[in-house]
């Protein structure tokens, strides 16, 4: 017999008045069991629905003719195109009808290694729509982490273009899954049987008999309707793969009817959403922020959402502000990475276009430092357009901790307080929660929330010990947070980010903050390395913005700009300057690397092919004792 819920009565109530917002084939016979001590979660619990309806069916009467979906491509001098959403029903339906005649059936996975265009949304709701589950791989992974992937996942589809525009290059999709299911055999037998390939680059590519297909060849026999297959709430929506802090990724598992009531409400609630809004996530649909705010989130809610192919500095770095003057943007949703690297070009670029259109502006992706936060503020939103800052995880599923646009006052880079249905708490280094207003400490989740990823594929017992091990009975988010006066959150980092300099936990958020007010440097990323005297020193890797400036009198400024914000104690011992920082493809600071560099761990530094910039590691190799 399950557990039973031991939700408080205002969750239950809460949660139970948000899922009757939805269309379900069959109503759940109990909102939610299990806990964290057995980490059994499951919600909705009898229920049977599918996410596709909610998505795109109930919405024909009253919005078929609506935009759905504007895709923006690589190049601004292709043309822009549109989706319905009575059109993006028959696409779903179209591409449900394909995988069915290539013998896909409910529970099979398919892997989408593709670039960011239509069919990478339409193929995730098809296999939604049949009970088939997605795994999205991003287009910039190397061929062997392709290949790890689907071996972990045991996918029996691939799905991919012919290449993929990012800036001014080509990626050759195509040949690294040709890698990927050819050269990488000694690890394991792949279970994949099928590769579609949807053309885009009209890049010449190899396609092998019986295995390789073109998407635009079989996709016109299908029908253009497929109905809706009753899933379980607690059947697979999607993995999602993360890395772990054992290099091995983790495939992130979430489920259906938990994840599309707490998504659909998060992206309700946050972002404010009016009907006629048109509302841009900039992420790649390859990270959880693009299945959550550019898929699901979106759709659940009928909102006219953007698809963008491109990168923010191609062919210019106006490129954000002409997108969001052509299709008038009511909500953009980037990372602090994006808005640190667009600040650099100067305040006169955004200052060109009309922008009056933007009603909100949010931050995704790391703790948004607070001399990027008024920028965006005054260069982007003119000062009238609130920033919500949202703090969530892959894990997470949805946002748990942010703003709500208009609505919460604003304070520069605090997520500010939790959504209702969230109940995050601060605990001390043994567990205990801090119930002081005023506080700082690690930040866990009390109690069960809908869209909480449920396991990590294949490997449950790996799930409980690194989320729910730490601190018994209690989701551990690994991150740190402080509160203040009005409750509201500010995190400070992963708590494995902490450095501990002569007894004082020092949080490396914290300090590139502080660094990151100077204003030369465009960003900064701090690691602890082991000193003699102090346990832990401050190790701080720095961008300038003016490669010419004195390398010495920069140092002394930013020591004394972090002592005079944080004070002495976190005045960085080590400062290397440095041309750019390793980052993944989708704008992440590879901190692991640069702790290995300091350490002169070389050896296990990894893989750094996958990285949007390989080729300063070894740059920064070079320089570190310079």
């Amino acid at each position: 017999m399950k557990n039973k819920s031991l939700l408080p009565d205002d969750l239950h109530n809460y949660w139970t008045e948000v899922a009757n917002t939805y269309q379900w084939k069959k109503k759940w016979d109990q909102l939610q069991t299990g806990d964290f001590e057995q980490v059994n979660i499951e919600w909705f619990q009898g229920a049977k629905l599918n996410i596709t309806e909610n998505c795109l069916d109930r919405h024909l009467e009253k919005r078929r003719n609506k935009k759905a979906v504007i895709f923006e491509p690589n190049n601004p001098q292709e043309a822009t195109s549109f989706l319905t959403y009575g059109e993006l029903h028959v696409s779903v339906c179209r591409f449900a009808n394909l995988l069915i005649k290539q013998g896909l059936k409910k529970g099979d996975v398919v892997c989408f290694y593709m670039g960011m265009t239509p069919e990478l949304l339409i193929g995730l709701l098809a296999c939604a729509r049949l009970g088939i589950v997605h795994t999205v791989v991003f287009g910039g992974f190397s061929s062997q982490s392709l290949h790890g992937r689907l071996l972990d996942s045991k996918a029996k589809m691939v799905v991919t273009h012919d290449g993929s525009f990012r800036g001014d290059k080509i990626v050759g999709l195509k040949s690294m899954v040709d890698e990927a299911l050819e050269n990488f055999q000694q690890i394991g037998e792949l279970a994949v049987e099928k590769v579609l390939v949807v053309k885009r680059t009209q890049s010449e590519i190899q396609m092998k008999p019986g295995r390789d297909y073109f998407y635009e060849t079989l996709i016109k026999d299908c029908d253009i309707y497929c109905p809706a297959t009753s899933v379980e709430a607690e059947d697979p929506l999607f993995i999602l793969y993360t890395s772990g802090s054992t290099g091995k990724p983790k495939g992130l598992l979430h489920t259906t009817a938990g994840y599309m009531v707490h998504v659909g409400n998060s992206f309700k609630e946050v972002f404010q959403i009016k009907e006629n809004d048109i509302f841009w996530c900039t992420a790649d649909i390859g990270w959880i922020t693009g299945h959550s705010y550019i898929t699901y989130g979106p759709l659940l809610n009928g909102t006219t959402t953007v698809i963008f192919e491109g990168i923010p500095t191609y062919p210019s770095p106006a490129r954000f502000w002409e997108v969001i003057e052509k299709h008038h943007i009511t909500h953009l949703y980037t990372a602090p990475t994006a808005i640190r690297s667009l600040e650099k070009f100067g305040n006169d670029i955004p200052e060109k276009f009309n922008m009056s259109s933007l009603k909100v502006l949010g931050s995704v992706g790391e703790p948004i430092n607070e001399e990027a936060w008024h920028w965006y503020h005054k260069y982007v939103g003119k000062q009238r357009c609130p920033i919500v800052d949202t703090w969530w995880q892959t894990e997470t599923g949805g946002i748990m901790i942010s703003a709500k646009a208009g609505i919460t006052k604003l304070k520069p880079a605090h997520a500010s307080l939790p959504l209702e249905g969230v109940l995050p708490i601060l605990v001390d280094e043994k567990g205990n929660e801090i119930h002081e207003t005023v506080a700082e400490g690690n930040l866990c989740i009390k109690w069960p929330w809908p869209s909480m990823a449920r396991s990590i594929f294949g490997d449950h017992e790996r799930f409980k010990q690194t989320y729910f091990q730490t601190y018994k009975g209690l989701y551990f988010t690994g991150d740190g947070a402080r509160r203040d006066h009005d409750s509201f959150f500010r995190i400070t980092g992963r708590v494995d980010d902490v450095i501990n300099v002569s007894g004082h936990r020092i949080g490396t958020a914290e300090v590139e903050d502080a660094i990151n007010e100077h204003p030369n440097i465009t960003e900064s990323a701090v690691v602890g390395f082991s000193h003699d005297i102090k346990g832990q020193g401050i190790y701080a890797f720095v961008t300038p913005m003016k490669s010419s400036a004195d390398h010495e009198i920069l140092k002394k400024e930013i020591r004394d700009i972090v002592q005079k914000i944080i004070g002495p104690i976190a005045k960085p011992d080590q400062i290397q300057i440095v041309k750019a920082l390793p980052k993944t493809r989708s704008g992440k600071i590879m901190r692991r690397i640069l702790r290995k560099i300091v350490e002169n761990d070389l050896a296990n530094i990894g893989d750094t092919s996958t990285l949007l910039n390989p080729e300063c590691v070894e740059q920064i190799i070079k320089t570190k004792n310079n």
